[in-house]
């Protein structure tokens, strides 16, 4: 195996496990949303601060007003993301808000074809119908016992929102080429700093040095960490190993959740995440349907 290729596989195997246990990290630490979100930007924006500084990437001419205001809007979106997908993990458990927030490709596809005039085509609006199916399902499963029906259904549409809020900053990210990645984030952080800074703390700071230990770790490894495993992994590999990666991330959600908290996905909801997950590999890796034989008379 090629080194490149090896040593991106790692990084994006890591990256893809970091992200799975961030849940776990949201829900032990006891915060509310608001806080937990600030602090990851802040401790993300100090790890990222020293990963910058140390990349060279705060020399002049790599930011102009337009690229800032861009990275500013994605950071805006980004941060947004955050609030509402971890809003979700309470009222629909980390395995379902997963799985309905891997409705991000099809996010993209509707905010291209609107916004951007991106061809949608037949194939596409195809695995649409299998993702929206597999949606119907979950929001029909009876929730579990630990979920009442109102904060269920709540928290599958934040998921939702979640995901359209993350396919709106990848599509400002796309307009940011040349820009290193990692002050893009540092960016996003510092943004969502500002933004939450006077929304925080509401509740009074916590005296619990594991809570604080949580909290440091969701911007120290999942943000600072996550980063440079993540953005050095798409610098390596190809794409389609970039995008089959990816699905590690679902996978480790579903297992801390089971794990650390025992949900378990029922029958319906099963079926459900696996024909958004299916309908989600088939947009990313650009499945196409079968074509229905037509048989010809044959000639007298």
């Amino acid at each position: 195996m090629d080194k490149d290729i090896k040593t991106g596989s790692l990084e994006m195997t890591a990256a893809m496990l970091i992200s799975g246990t961030i849940g776990w990290f949201v829900l032990m630490s006891g915060q509310p949303v608001v806080d937990v979100v600030f602090w990851r930007c802040l401790f993300g924006a100090l790890t990222l601060l020293a990963i910058c500084g140390a990349l060279g990437h705060f020399r002049r001419g790599i930011l102009n007003r337009r690229l800032l205001g861009l990275a500013v809007l994605g950071g805006v979106a980004i941060v947004v993301n955050w609030l509402l997908l971890f809003g979700a993990y309470s009222r629909a458990s980390i395995s379902i808000s997963t799985m309905v927030y891997n409705t991000q490709p099809f996010m993209l596809l509707a905010i291209g074809g609107l916004f951007f005039k991106e061809k949608v085509t037949a194939t596409k609006l195809a695995w649409l119908g299998v993702a929206f199916a597999g949606m119907i399902a979950i929001v029909e499963a009876k929730p579990a016992g630990d979920f009442t029906g109102g904060a269920y259904l709540t928290g599958i549409a934040m998921a939702l929102a979640a995901a359209f809020f993350y396919a709106l900053a990848a599509m400002v990210a796309k307009q940011l080429k040349g820009v290193p990645p990692h002050l893009i984030a540092l960016i996003q952080v510092v943004t969502g700093l500002l933004m939450l800074a006077p929304l925080a703390g509401g509740s009074g700071l916590s005296a619990e040095p594991a809570q604080w230990s949580l909290l440091i770790a969701m911007g120290a490894i999942h943000t600072g960490l996550m980063y440079v495993l993540l953005y050095g992994a798409i610098q390596k590999l190809p794409t389609h190993l970039t995008g089959a990666l990816s699905f590690i991330y679902p996978v480790a959600a579903l297992a801390v959740d089971r794990i650390a908290f025992g949900h378990q996905l029922q029958p319906v909801q099963i079926i459900g995440s696996v024909a958004i997950l299916f309908a989600a590999a088939g947009m990313t890796f650009g499945w196409t349907w079968p074509r229905p034989v037509r048989h010809q008379a044959g000639k007298t």
